[in-house]
């Protein structure tokens, strides 16, 4: 081989998937989701500064929180359909905008009616530009290293939690919630047009380059029709995120409750978050040796597990310590159905399918942030809260485990071998 032909060849290699190249994409992804990711979460932490301020109830106040998960599904289904059809820089630059003037709205909110609009139509739909679409771009520019990559992608989002909740009590207690409010709208505007534009480039990559980046994990055959597979993704992804939202959505206002304080709630929320980076770059590992579908009735368990943990005791070092061990339980559990999408279904269709999942657990956490709510407001607690997660986590594994059972043996390639994921 010549000089040139092996400069061309370390060329390829770096450009291609699990290249070089591919891994400052996904710096460039995971900062971007982590600015972005504040409008997950800045409405938790505001939930009973804006419940005060407006006179309402939990269940009442808990309302934004719904919209926004609403809206942060649905945008990211359109915003994953315009990334498969022209590439992600216009979708994420419509986010950038709409979370922008969302969160000017917001400040601006004259009541509870017109923060929860702004909360959903803009910053939910805004902020979906940095989670499902992202996700699925960076799936694109890796083959052997799928699992890991889109794990970190994912755990942009957990980044933002970890840092988000303290800068926003923070803001809140030192300025305000509308000026703060309107300081997010400001930052997002500032940082990340920037970060979008170094997304430009396009995965084009030759077969010969993906067939040699095969991954560790080839996936067996699941004998269900697309539709199928994804109407019952689509259900366990509803599921699991309504156990989910019990602890994320409600542990500042339950701390509150308990007498320890908002300011001891967000601490547990970071906590947990933080945690949960942990745990969803661990799942990347494991996903790529042993596929998407075990990864994620392991992280089904284990999040059951620390629901049983919270209705056993609401002691403050207990709290903190159930807190931490949920967040490494349950960060593996979405990501795990991006790697399920992009092992059973085409790439050109990764976009708007990841987007569904996405979606699905998003409405989750919706319904089970609000659900959550009007349980406490039935009953004074929310011991029943915690049941209610756990029955919904139970639907959650039964559906993988159907899965499980109807896999069959992968299908070969001519060459012998399995084939490609």
């Amino acid at each position: 081989m010549t000089a040139g032909e092996r400069h061309a060849a370390a060329a390829a290699v770096e450009r291609g998937p699990d290249g070089r190249a591919s891994w400052w994409r996904l710096l460039v992804a995971v900062l971007l989701t982590a600015i972005g990711g504040v409008g997950m979460w800045s409405v938790v932490v505001a939930l009973p500064t804006v419940q005060a301020e407006f006179g309402v109830a939990r269940g009442g106040a808990s309302f934004p929180y719904t919209l926004t998960m609403i809206g942060f599904g649905l945008g990211g289904v359109a915003l994953g359909r315009l990334a498969d059809r022209r590439g992600i820089v216009l979708p994420s630059i419509l986010g950038c905008g709409l979370l922008a003037l969302g969160y000017v709205a917001a400040g601006l909110a004259p009541n509870l009616p017109a923060f929860a609009i702004a909360q959903g139509l803009l910053i939910g739909a805004g902020a979906s530009a940095s989670f499902a679409p992202l996700i699925a771009e960076i799936s694109l520019w890796f083959v052997r290293r799928r699992g890991i990559a889109v794990a970190i992608c994912a755990s942009g989002n957990y980044v933002a939690g970890a840092f988000w909740p303290p800068v926003v009590q923070w803001g809140i207690a030192t300025h305000g919630w509308r000026a703060t409010h309107v300081g997010i709208g400001i930052v997002c505007a500032a940082l990340m047009p920037p970060l979008v534009m170094a997304l430009r480039t396009r995965p084009n990559f030759s077969s010969a380059a993906q067939a040699a980046a095969q991954p560790h994990f080839v996936p067996a055959r699941l004998t269900l029709s697309p539709g199928a597979l994804q109407g019952l993704l689509i259900v366990a992804g509803v599921a699991c995120c309504v156990a989910m939202a019990m602890p994320q959505v409600h542990i500042v206002a339950y701390c509150g409750d308990l007498g320890y304080g908002v300011a001891r709630g967000a601490e547990m929320l970071s906590l947990m978050l933080g945690f949960g980076i942990v745990s969803r770059i661990a799942s990347g590992f494991v996903a790529d040796r042993i596929g998407g579908l075990l990864t994620l009735l392991i992280g089904s368990a284990l999040q059951g597990l620390a629901l049983f943990l919270y209705t056993l005791s609401d002691g403050l070092t207990q709290l903190y310590v159930i807190s931490a061990l949920f967040g490494l339980f349950q960060g593996g559990i979405v990501p795990s159905y991006a790697m399920i999408v992009r092992e059973y279904f085409p790439p050109q269709e990764a976009g708007t399918r990841v987007a569904l999942c996405m979606t699905a657990t998003l409405f989750g956490m919706a319904l089970g942030g609000w659900l959550s709510g009007v349980i406490f407001d039935l009953t004074g607690s929310y011991r029943v809260a915690f049941l209610n997660g756990i029955a919904w986590n139970l639907l959650n594994g039964a559906i993988v485990l159907f899965l499980l059972v109807r896999r069959r043996p992968a299908l070969r390639s001519g060459s012998g071998q399995p084939a490609p994921a």
